[in-house]
């Protein structure tokens, strides 16, 4: 899935050149990239979002491994590497978060959590942490308020937050030296059980931030994705390219 799509953004046939390859057949007139090739394409970008079933698996952990886990696939263009990741991430059905957002990240992760952190709360997000994230993002200079770990059943917790649709985004980031695996799972598992967006990979927390930023300053706008019939609601009879009276 991913060649055509690197075809189409490259406007390049990669299939017709190693089929070319294959059968010894030159390629010379056909504007091949090379390893140096840089900028290209220079006007656009497309980013490629995969789709996941964890709602559907019930009890399932949604959280990613080496193994391939996708379901489906939803590639966008955009002028720049932002506004192409906010609408594959979007056209996914990811719901741009609109006041909160709790954090959970593993201790060798914290440093490099508080600049996205901080750029997320100057765009304006409420900041919520469990209590060893929240102090070492306090201790960084990021305003934060501590959540109890799901497991501390004593008081309102990051799972009943969650439930209660106070929190419109979780990012939590495990690594292998995690010791709060349930804490962490919990977490996972009812931000998929409750519709809430996830973020579990620190390079796409980083991404996010910075897109997010722009797009609260209003840099990027036209995010909002459309169904195949919500756009045939707006086209005209004789825009279509099929009859009208035909299903489609």
């Amino acid at each position: 899935r991913s060649f055509p799509f690197v075809s189409k953004t490259m406007g390049v046939d990669y299939i017709e050149a190693a089929t070319r390859a294959m059968v010894d057949e030159d390629t010379t007139a056909m504007n091949l990239p090379t390893l140096e090739t840089r900028n290209r394409p220079a006007n656009y970008v497309g980013v490629k979002a995969p789709m996941f079933s964890f709602a559907r698996l019930r009890g399932s952990d949604p959280v990613l491994g080496v193994e391939m886990a996708s379901t489906g696939e939803v590639a966008c263009f955009g002028a720049d590497k932002e506004e192409a990741f906010l609408k594959a991430l979007l056209s996914t059905g990811f719901k741009m978060p609109e006041k909160t957002v709790l954090i959970s990240v593993q201790e060798k992760l914290r440093t490099e959590m508080t600049h996205a952190a901080y750029q997320l709360y100057e765009s304006g997000y409420e900041l919520y942490a469990t209590e060893a994230t929240a102090d070492a993002l306090r201790q960084n200079g990021v305003p934060v308020t501590t959540v109890a770990y799901p497991t501390d059943t004593t008081q309102e917790n990051a799972a009943d937050w969650i439930k209660n649709e106070k929190i419109d985004l979780v990012i939590n980031i495990p690594t292998y030296e995690s010791h709060r695996l349930k804490d962490n799972f919990m977490m996972r598992r009812h931000a998929v059980d409750f519709g809430v967006p996830l973020l579990t990979n620190m390079n796409l927390v980083k991404v996010f931030a910075n897109a997010a930023a722009r797009h609260k300053k209003g840099e990027i706008e036209g995010l909002k994705p459309e169904s195949l019939f919500e756009h045939y609601l707006q086209e005209k009879d004789e825009d279509a390219w099929t009859n009208p009276s035909e299903f489609h």
